[in-house]
């Protein structure tokens, strides 16, 4: 593969030949990817490796008991031609509380933030370019590695980074979506809702599929103790609007916090000067609401074609309608200003908050 040289005089690789535009959101193989492992109380040092195989005991901690957290984020190209990723400081924050909650060692936050960085900048030539809609998704996650039969932590673990191209989430990007209230809980009472487990999603995987089955984008979670209150979607927490132009954001022990939603609660306050509420939000107020929509716990970044802010036209409760008074076929204008407020951030239109965006040199 050819390489380039930028005005500086940095080494830039050829993209890959690939047709970014349609890009669907799976896996594709890219060329590096950072391990580490941890054995005896300790990380080591961690390198880029080419092999993408995993190979660990059958009776792994990881297969007996799921003890693996792990991590969503993305890399992206800004109008001026930088690779840049948003907030991953935040990501290793969340690791290490997910970890933490598995009784699994924690892997520092600026480790975390190094293994990223130098994983993207070793697959640069998958960094899809500014403007075809798609991103470089970047998976970390850590597992129990050595055989364990009785119910207790594993010894020895391993953190690992991959990278593959992705396209936008929901198809045809940032359009209305539609989603059912489901008859699953997502999460338990005082359980492990609040971490980024790989458990969590196993347990989401059915009620996702019936929902998709169904002609629905997305389930809405009622929190598990009452089923009176709004929680978050199996992918996504919610952000709704009031007819005051309020922004509303669920607050429960039971929600994953997104980096996202964190992120345009600080915009609509900060940048918007929108009154901000995070509150419990009872399903019954849904109705009332103008505007409604999923930031996903993974940042979607694209502007053409983004899910950094995904509207929701229409909520389905077994057959009874909720139709958002923003409608169907746009953004309503308050989410609207939200999301192009913080893809302007993402892209270097707006000055950004300080240490929101890590430039990979």
């Amino acid at each position: 593969m050819a390489a380039a040289e930028d005005k500086k005089g940095k080494i830039l690789m050829e993209k890959k030949n690939i047709d970014w535009s349609n890009l669907g959101f799976g896996y594709v193989k890219t060329d590096k990817r950072f391990v580490s492992n941890y054995k005896n109380g300790a990380w080591d040092e961690g390198a880029l490796i080419e092999d993408d195989t995993v190979t660990i005991s059958e009776c792994a901690g990881v297969l007996q008991y799921a003890q693996t957290v792990f991590e969503g984020l993305k890399a992206y190209t800004t109008e001026k031609g930088q690779i840049v990723i948003f907030r991953p400081d935040l990501n290793g924050e969340r690791l290490e509380q997910s970890a933490a909650r598995l009784e699994m060692p924690i892997y520092p936050k600026d480790k975390f933030v190094e293994a990223v960085e130098a994983t993207v900048k070793a697959n640069d030539a998958y960094v899809p370019p500014y403007g075809t809609g798609a991103t470089l998704y970047i998976r970390p996650y850590m597992f129990g590695t050595n055989a364990v039969i009785g119910v207790k932590p594993a010894d020895e673990y391993q953190f690992r980074v991959f990278t593959t191209p992705v396209g936008p989430y929901f198809k045809g990007g940032a359009k209305p979506i539609t989603i059912k209230v489901s008859d699953f809980d997502r999460a338990a009472p005082h359980g492990t809702g609040h971490i980024k487990a790989g458990l969590n999603y196993a347990m989401s995987l059915h009620a996702i599929v019936t929902a998709h089955k169904e002609g629905y984008d997305e389930n809405l979670y009622l929190d598990p103790a009452t089923r009176t209150k709004v929680e978050e979607t199996g992918g996504a927490n919610f952000i709704f609007v009031t007819k005051d132009n309020t922004v509303v954001v669920p607050k429960s022990p039971s929600i994953l916090p997104s980096i996202t939603r964190r992120s345009l609660v600080y915009v609509a306050s900060e940048y918007l000067g929108l009154k901000v509420e995070e509150r419990e939000v009872l399903f019954s107020e849904v109705k009332d609401f103008a505007e409604a929509g999923l930031c996903a716990r993974v940042v979607f970044l694209i502007v053409v074609v983004a899910a950094v802010l995904s509207p929701i036209g229409k909520i389905v409760d077994h057959g009874k309608e909720i139709a958002l008074p923003s409608g169907m076929e746009s953004m309503g204008p308050v989410t609207k200003k939200l999301y192009d407020t913080l893809t302007g951030i993402q892209m270097g239109r707006i000055e950004a908050p300080k240490g929101w965006i890590k430039v990979i040199e």
